[in-house]
């Protein structure tokens, strides 16, 4: 995976400073309430919910388990619609793919529908270092590439700016990428909305080659599936000359009948509606309708060692919805950017871990990023035991060793040979009620300050239970 976001501190001290921002708290709270509320209602019109659910998580699981079989039937079927599929090991074969893609074409500007798989491998940073302009057209990933700023949400990449520094945005930067904002634009959704309408159409109208990913990929026919709310992707996939797809090789369903389960989970989970207003579907090449030329390039990136994870594995049945984050109290408080990812919240805390591993201090961080309350995994579409994976990353992490480890390590051997020593443990609790009026209400090292820095310590009772036991019980309870 890139490393794209890899040198931000890790999530306890980037969390602590978000924390502290009171603009980016009272953004994410109403943001992530609105969008919940709303999910809950659209999901309770279902009466099959949960059976759509399961069919959702059995259908993603049947696919990983024969990945292999069904990567190819989709290989043999994108080709013989007349599309070219390239084969990318990790994130630096995929963007030398796409760059000589690119370049190939004479082009030196690019239109992009928004894409996680791109951000990513960093493709946008890669293209601009060869000389080649990518132009997000997604309003919130325009807002987040106007703001030189970072995405921190998997829907709603600019989730953090509110309409005010939109605006600003828009104002200060718009003519620096081309059509400038229109004078006294205010902080209207419908003038924002205006703004980016004009300012994109000339670069749809233009560009000659689109960067895409995908929603979805159907073995069976070779068909490619984004689902999106505001138009953009459909004129970048229907408008340039040549169109290429970057697409998680997990993102395959067999087929288009498995394709009608995620139609109406991911709409309702993501965006509350009912169905998505664009559901743009190609196959392959076509004489005269939508791009000469179709590159599909399946990104691994990490993938493989994930789906050999018995536990971690069902991180990939993700159809990134973004549910999990507008649950999780976490994420409301710290917000996308302390994760230091592109993939944000509990998914991210247990999908990142796995495509770039634990050895940073970062990547190490995430599968602690939760306070393990379940939320996540009871709205979760696919049924992701979020909670589940997130225990076991840390059991992978601790495995590791490191200071924190080793003294915790330490602490439970000594613990264990008091605990089965009775005599020992009862001599140490009548110490510790003894000494108690000498005890302190914090405990002093930095781990155990995080603990006891917003709470007390419990108060030492004057004699220990077995004590008080033995003195205070009756004939009858003995």
């Amino acid at each position: 995976m890139s490393g794209i976001f890899v040198g931000m501190p890790a999530f306890p001290k980037a969390a602590r400073e978000a924390v502290q921002d009171g603009t980016l708290r009272a953004n994410l709270r109403h943001a992530t309430h609105t969008i919940r509320d709303k999910r809950a209602r659209a999901v309770a019109e279902l009466a099959d919910w949960a059976d759509l659910r399961e069919a959702g998580k059995r259908i993603k699981d049947r696919t990983l388990r024969h990945l292999d079989t069904y990567l190819i039937q989709l290989e043999e079927a994108v080709t013989a619609a007349g599309g070219t599929v390239h084969w990318a090991a990790d994130a630096a074969e995929a963007n030398r793919i796409v760059t000589e893609l690119v370049k190939a074409t004479g082009e030196s500007e690019v239109v992009k529908v928004k894409s996680m798989a791109t951000q990513e491998i960093g493709l946008n940073e890669h293209l601009e270092a060869e000389g080649i302009r990518a132009y997000e057209t997604d309003l919130a990933e325009l807002i987040v590439q106007l703001g030189e700023d970072r995405p921190s949400h998997i829907l709603v990449p600019a989730i953090h700016r509110n309409r005010g520094e939109i605006r600003d945005i828009f104002r200060e930067e718009m003519g620096k990428w081309g059509r400038q904002a229109p004078d006294g634009l205010s902080d209207s959704p419908a003038e924002l909305a205006e703004a980016a309408r004009l300012h994109l159409r000339e670069k749809f109208l233009r560009a000659k080659v689109g960067i895409s990913g995908a929603n979805f990929m159907v073995a069976e026919t070779g068909t490619l599936v984004v689902v999106e709310s505001e138009g953009n992707g459909r004129m970048c996939l229907t408008l340039p000359e040549t169109l290429i797809s970057v697409v998680g090789i997990e993102k395959v369903v067999p087929t288009w009948r498995d394709l009608e389960v995620f139609l109406q989970t991911l709409p309702r989970s993501s965006t509350a509606e009912r169905m998505n207003p664009y559901t743009s579907t190609w196959t392959g090449t076509t004489d005269g309708d939508g791009p000469k030329t179709f590159h599909l390039v399946l990104l691994d990136n990490g993938r493989t060692d994930a789906l050999a994870d018995e536990v971690g594995r069902q991180a990939l049945r993700c159809i990134r919805c973004s549910a999990c984050l507008n649950v999780c109290p976490v994420y409301e408080r710290a917000g996308g950017h302390a994760y230091g990812s592109v993939y944000p919240g509990p998914i991210g805390a247990i999908l990142t871990p796995q495509l770039r591993g634990t050895t940073s201090e970062i990547d190490a961080s995430l599968p602690y990023a939760s306070s393990l309350c379940g939320a996540c995994y009871e709205v979760c579409p696919v049924a992701i035991d979020i909670p589940e994976v997130l225990v076991h990353l840390r059991e992978k992490v601790a495995g590791q060793g490191g200071k924190g480890h080793r003294l915790e390590k330490a602490a439970m051997k000594a613990a264990g040979w008091v605990l089965d020593r009775p005599d020992v443990l009862a001599a140490g609790e009548r110490l510790a009620s003894k000494t108690r009026t000498l005890h302190p209400r914090k405990l002093p090292g930095p781990g155990a300050r995080q603990w006891t820095g917003s709470r007390d310590l419990p108060e030492m009772p004057a004699a220990p239970f077995r004590d008080w036991w033995k003195k205070n019980r009756t004939g009858d309870d003995a």
